[in-house]
């Protein structure tokens, strides 16, 4: 086994680890104070969040827009995951400066910001899907890819629930049903727009909306990079 194997395993047992932690007070805390200060908020964000959030799911599990490429083959995981690293670089660039031109613009703008940056998310996943070798015409490959938002986004007892059906996805993936008509994906929506809500709400604050813009939408892409580098890690043979 090289060194970057070893490294790759120690971050990953560490990462499983903190996924397993119990729920801190502070995030039950931050949870709470998230879910008032949403229900404070007009009620036409709520329809611009939540039209956003379904749209993203429907367009994963029933359509292909995002899919661009074949699986990678026969390379290693060391490859793979340069590979991987720079396209979230690459991304990233593109959320941050998508964050900065709308935060940019105030109430109005920052509203269109959100869809944006699932779009960003999404194509994202789906190259990282493709780049560890994980064909992603398979609607439960699609699926797998909004757990990892779940997981990325959500609250940390409800990411506790998400990171449990992950690592044992072989089993879990089974149990599915073949009509992908009958997947629940409501709780999905609303966990995720409430987790999202605050950080994102920053950005529409007059004159700090750009710079919060840029840095929240940066911080976002960082976060769901070493969610899905992790993710697609548990599914390979190197890291069981």
């Amino acid at each position: 086994m090289d060194n970057y194997m070893i490294d790759a395993k120690v971050q990953h047992k560490l990462w499983k680890r903190e996924m397993k932690k119990k729920v801190s007070l502070i995030n039950k805390v931050t949870s709470m104070t998230q879910k008032k200060f949403n229900s404070m908020l007009p009620k036409k964000y709520h329809e611009i969040l939540t039209n956003a959030v379904k749209t993203m799911v429907k367009s994963v599990l029933f359509g292909y827009k995002y899919i661009t490429k074949e699986p990678f083959e026969n390379i290693s995981i060391e490859e793979r995951e340069k590979i991987v690293n720079s396209k979230i670089n690459f991304y990233k660039k593109t959320a941050m400066a998508e964050g900065f031109a709308t935060g940019a613009g105030g109430i109005i703008l920052g509203m269109t910001d959100f869809p944006l940056l699932l779009s960003i998310k999404v194509k994202l996943l789906y190259d990282i899907a493709a780049i560890y070798g994980f064909d992603v015409r398979d609607y439960k490959e699609r699926l797998y890819i909004l757990h990892i938002i779940q997981l990325a986004f959500s609250s940390q007892s409800y990411g506790k629930n998400i990171f449990d059906k992950m690592e044992n996805w072989e089993a879990y993936s089974c149990g599915l049903p073949n009509d992908i008509n009958d997947f629940n994906w409501q709780s999905f929506q609303q966990e995720y727009r409430d987790y999202l809500d605050l950080a994102k709400l920053l950005q529409l604050m007059p004159g700090i909306g750009a710079a919060v813009g840029f840095y929240v939408n940066g911080k976002l892409l960082d976060k769901l990079g070493e969610v899905a580098i992790n993710s697609y890690r548990m599914r390979l043979e190197e890291f069981k």
